[in-house]
Parts: C-alpha cells; sequence; structure tokens
C-alpha cells in the first residue's frame, strides 16, 4: 500500500541556532527538540532530564480531596476495601499498584477483576454484588466506571460507595460516586489529560501518601506498572507520563517488581534494556493474554506476587495463554481477510465491519488492528458472547472512531473508549444495520486524505551526520511514544551497493546496504517489503531512490552497530 510522506515543518529558524548555540548540538538535533515545543536550554533540561518533582499536585485533580478523605475513614474504621479493575493491561497493572500499595498499610483489603465474556467491560452488577456478599464496603474501581452511572446507583442502594479513577471520556451525566477522578471531566482542571487508568491510581496513592506522610519512595517502589500501562494503552509519552515512563522504564529494566521481572524472563527479555515499543510487544501482550483467554485475575496473581516460585507458576500459565491467543489471532485475521477479499461490497467501502458468531471475543481487538493495517480505514470486528454482537474498534490517523460509533449508538447495547480505539456491543440482528450505519457516518465524515497512510518524516538527514554523538543525543529524547515518536528522517538519491539481500523465513525482509551521493554507507533493514522493490533496487544500472527510516541499533555476537530501521522506499523515478 503506497503512504503519503509529509516533511514536518522545520520551526524557527533563530531558535532552532540558539539551541545549537547552547547546548552544542547539530543542526538536525536542534531541529527535532523545536519540533518538541522545545525553545531554551531549562525547557531542553527539563526534557532531557525529567524529575518526578515536576509531577502536578494530585489535589488539583477534581474530588481528590473527597477521595482521601472517604479512604482514610475506611482504614481508620477498619472497613473492607475492594480494589476493582478492567480485564486489560491498563486495568490489572492499575490494580497490582494500588492493591500492593495499600497492602502495605491496611490488611482488609481484595481485589477484583470483571470477566471479559460474562460480565464484559467495567463495573458489573455481579462485581457489586461480590462486593456485597463479601462485606465490602468501600470499591476503588480503576481505569473503568466514569459512564456507569446505573451502576453506581445500584451500589448505593447496597450501601457501598464507589471512589472511581477513570481516564476515558466521560457520558453526559457523571456517576454519583463518592469521588470520581477522572482528568477529562469537563469540570475537572488538572492540567494533564492523558493519563492512564494506572496514572491516575498513582496519582491517588501520591496524595494518599502526601496525606499519611508516607515517604514517596514507598509508592516508587510500584512505578514500573505504571510505563508498562502507559506503553500498553497507547497514551500520550508527554508531560506527566513521560516523567511516569521515564523512571517505570528505568526501575524496569534496573530492580523490576517480582511479577515483571518473571513475565521478562518468560518473553527472553532479561537482560535486554527495555523501551516503550518492547513493552507493548513484549510484556503487555502476556498481561493481556490472561484476560482474553481464560481471566484477567491471573495477570493481577502475578503482578502481585512477592514469592518468586509463584510468579513463575503464574507466568508460565500466562505464556500458554499468551501461545493460544497468537493462534487464534492469525486464524481470525485470516477468516476475516478472506471475507473482506471475497466480498465486492466490503472491499470498497470507506470502513469495515465483520462479524462472526465463532470469533473469540478476547482477540478482535488485535484482528481489528491486523485488518486497518492491511485495509487502512476505520474497523470493527465483532464476535459473538452471551448471545450478543461484541467486539472491538480501531481507527486510522486523526479519525475520531469513538464518535462515529456514538452517531450509531440507537443500534448498541453499550459502548466505550476514545479517538482511536473503542469496545462495543448490541444485539446479533442489529449488525448489519449497524455496518450500514457505521459506513454512512465514516463515509460523510472521513477525508480522502485520511485513508492514505501517513509517514511523518520529521527531518532530512545525511549519513554522514550519523554518528555515535548523534545517536547518544538522540537517545535521550526516549522514551518514545505517541506525542514523543522515535524520529523518522529522510535521506534523498541513495542507491543499493548490490549487497542488499532478501531475508526471513519467506524472504520477506530487506536486509540492506545502501550508499548515499558522497559515497558513505549504511547498513539497514526493512520489514516486510513486497519482493518488486528488491528487484527494482538491485536492477541494472542501479536506480535512486529516497528512503524514510528512524535510527537504532544492531546486537550482533557482542557487536553493536547503528542500523537503518527502514520505513518506506521511494523511487526517484
Amino acid at each position: 500500500m503506497d503512504k503519503k510522506v509529509i516533511l514536518k515543518e522545520k520551526g524557527d529558524e533563530l531558535v532552532i541556532r540558539h539551541l545549537q548555540d547552547v547546548l552544542g548540538i547539530n543542526e538536525v538535533l536542534a531541529t527535532l527538540l523545536t519540533q518538541r515545543g522545545i525553545t531554551t536550554f531549562d525547557e531542553a533540561k527539563t526534557f532531557f532530564r525529567p524529575s518526578l518533582d515536576n509531577l502536578y499536585d494530585p489535589f488539583l485533580m477534581k474530588d481528590m480531596d473527597r477521595a482521601i478523605a472517604r479512604l482514610n475513614k475506611a482504614l481508620l474504621q477498619n472497613e473492607k476495601i475492594l480494589i476493582y479493575g478492567d480485564y486489560d493491561v491498563d486495568g490489572t497493572t492499575s490494580v497490582a499498584l494500588v492493591y500492593s500499595f495499600l497492602k502495605k498499610q491496611f490488611n482488609q483489603i481484595g481485589y477484583y477483576i470483571p470477566d471479559r465474556y460474562s460480565e464484559g467491560y467495567g463495573i458489573s452488577f455481579k462485581g457489586i454484588d461480590f462486593a456485597e456478599e463479601n462485606n465490602f464496603s468501600l470499591v476503588i474501581a480503576l481505569d473503568c466506571g466514569i459512564k456507569a452511572v446505573d451502576k453506581i446507583d445500584y451500589a448505593n442502594k447496597k450501601n457501598i460507595d464507589f471512589i472511581i479513577c477513570d481516564h476515558h471520556t466521560p457520558g453526559d451525566k457523571i456517576p454519583n460516586a463518592v469521588a470520581v477522578l477522572d482528568p477529562k471531566r469537563p469540570d475537572c482542571e488538572y492540567p494533564d489529560k492523558n493519563l492512564s487508568g494506572c496514572g491516575v491510581g498513582f496519582k491517588f496513592l501520591q496524595a494518599f501518601s502526601g496525606s499519611n506522610e508516607i515517604p514517596f519512595e514507598n509508592l516508587k517502589e510500584f512505578i514500573d506498572l505504571t510505563a508498562v500501562s502507559i506503553a500498553s494503552d497507547i497514551v500520550p509519552v508527554i508531560g506527566e507520563n513521560r516523567i511516569l515512563a521515564y523512571y517505570g522504564l528505568k526501575k524496569l529494566n534496573e530492580n523490576p517488581i517480582t511479577g515483571l521481572k518473571t513475565i521478562k524472563t518468560i518473553a527472553g527479555v532479561k537482560d535486554k534494556n527495555l523501551s516503550i515499543s518492547d513493552c507493548v510487544f513484549k510484556i503487555g501482550p502476556r498481561i493481556n493474554a490472561a484476560g482474553r483467554i481464560e481471566s484477567g485475575m491471573s495477570a493481577v496473581e502475578l503482578l502481585i506476587s512477592e514469592n518468586t516460585k509463584d510468579a513463575q507458576g503464574f507466568a508460565k500459565a500466562i505464556d500458554v495463554f499468551n501461545t493460544e491467543r497468537k493462534e487464534l489471532d492469525r486464524s481470525i485475521t485470516h477468516d476475516a481477510l478472506r471475507t473482506i477479499g471475497t466480498d465486492i461490497d466490503l472491499r470498497n467501502r470507506k470502513s469495515t465491519v465483520v462479524y462472526h458468531k465463532d470469533w473469540h471475543k478476547g482477540v478482535v481487538g488485535i484482528v481489528a488492528s491486523r485488518l486497518t493495517e492491511t485495509y487502512y480505514r476505520p474497523t470493527v470486528v465483532l464476535g459473538e458472547s452471551d448471545g450478543m454482537a461484541s467486539g472491538s474498534a480501531r481507527s486510522v490517523s486523526d479519525y475520531n472512531v469513538y464518535d462515529a460509533i456514538d452517531a450509531c449508538s440507537r443500534l448498541l447495547e453499550s459502548f466505550g473508549g476514545h479517538k482511536f480505539a473503542a469496545g462495543l456491543t448490541l444485539k446479533v440482528e442489529n449488525v448489519d444495520a449497524f455496518s450500514e450505519c457505521f459506513e454512512k457516518i465514516v463515509s460523510e465524515t472521513i477525508t480522502p486524505e485520511q485513508l492514505i497512510p501517513v509517514i511523518q518524516v520529521d527531518t532530512e538527514l545525511k549519513f554522514k551526520d550519523i554518528d555515535r554523538k548523534f545517536f547518544n543525543v538522540m537517545n535521550q529524547m526516549a522514551p518514545f511514544g505517541p506525542g514523543n515518536m522515535s524520529p523518522v528522517f529522510i535521506t534523498k538519491n541513495v542507491k543499493d551497493t548490490g549487497n542488499s539481500r532478501r531475508v526471513g523465513a519467506n524472504k520477506e525482509h530487506l536486509k540492506l546496504e545502501i550508499v548515499d551521493e558522497e559515497g558513505i554507507i549504511m547498513p539497514g533493514i526493512a520489514f516486510s517489503v513486497e519482493p518488486e522493490y528488491y528487484e527494482k533496487m538491485s536492477s541494472e544500472p542501479r536506480p535512486k531512490f529516497d528512503i524514510c527510516y528512524s535510527i537504532s541499533k544492531n546486537e550482533f555476537r557482542g557487536k553493536i552497530n547503528i542500523q537503518l530501521s527502514v520505513k518506506e522506499i521511494i523511487f526517484v523515478n
């Protein structure tokens, strides 16, 4: 699929030259900083050296004072407290964080993760009944609850109080809980609106620690959980998320909690310096697999484990779930692609909605992402669970899939999520009507440009400028993620040296050796490349092409080399 290459605005030349002078860096690095809104030495220092001292006062968040007062009352009166969270990575890390921290202060505490299949997303009536049956008078709900108006009313009738810690977009009405912590509340003036669910839980514990003179170091012990949640929930890695991710990754790499240390071992990355991307692809899927295949409770059991032997048992079980998840993913993706490929109407739409009663609800979100990669359009994948069609939606760059689903809400039983991803449930008999409604809304609101994959290029770069110093300074801009993506460069008019070759089990990747106009040679790797690219670049006479790439390091047999991770090859002629 052809991609559109967009070169970002370079920024103010005076600011770029100023940063070059005060920081002693080259023009390209100064440009990268300017594009990220950094204009002074002090701003650069804060960016390169994130500090926990720069976290906002948690009491700036609406209802924080009420939340802390209610928790303090519960502790004083020896009430039973239930920590409740969603079954995905953000939810289970949130529960593990709050449970593990409060367990050190108080032993009248339990945790609960709703079953994906029998209860669905968020706070459930069954979960509230569980709280009542087990005498929990206070429930702390994490990564969910902002739309649970009827559930909270149900809990109030049973004299069960809720503190909601959520980060999703509220509905028209805020639930009548004791406290509702959500920076996206219209009436909340908290400066950072981008926190993950675990991040909101962290702020809650930060406020609790501060008001009870508990050393911040006690909370920092679990900060690696916030990094995993930030990565896996794809929230912007800016502001407080950047600080939490920076220190969370540092702890994950140097001294992780027992559960995460065990996952690293099982994933084969125990000796690797993990990045946000590694958390997304190595750590997160294993935690997610528990909730997708069996129960999110297994993930929490692993994450709160203090005994290595117990953690190893939980981790091995979760790794089995992850293997099963990958097999289901491959099978359902194959079925879905075949369904679209054999249906002319589906192929020619601006959106994708596919449904099969036997598709496993736990992996349809992953499948939706795969289909979006293939067809690059807003996508909904539905399976059947408890007689209802239930599934996930994924979007494309800068298109709000949540709003499109909301426009079809008359056909839905429930839905929730955000701009780029959402979950929904509807009656099976409404699937066709929803498909038509969704296609109509998307067709009316999406632009032709939004249906073309985009590669955002930060700036042009010469091979001669790529050295150890450049690479090291650039890497100090990490952690990379949404809002602060790993820089992408373009180098023009390069050629194959004749040493590039196809690699991989099916020869689907390209191991590159390319030379620029000044004769400087660089190695590179391009994944999942169509065969014709290799055939054209290796033909005689050697054609010129432009490459878009990020810069990474390749470690082989103890030797570390800088290489180009090529994202697009654009032939000049």
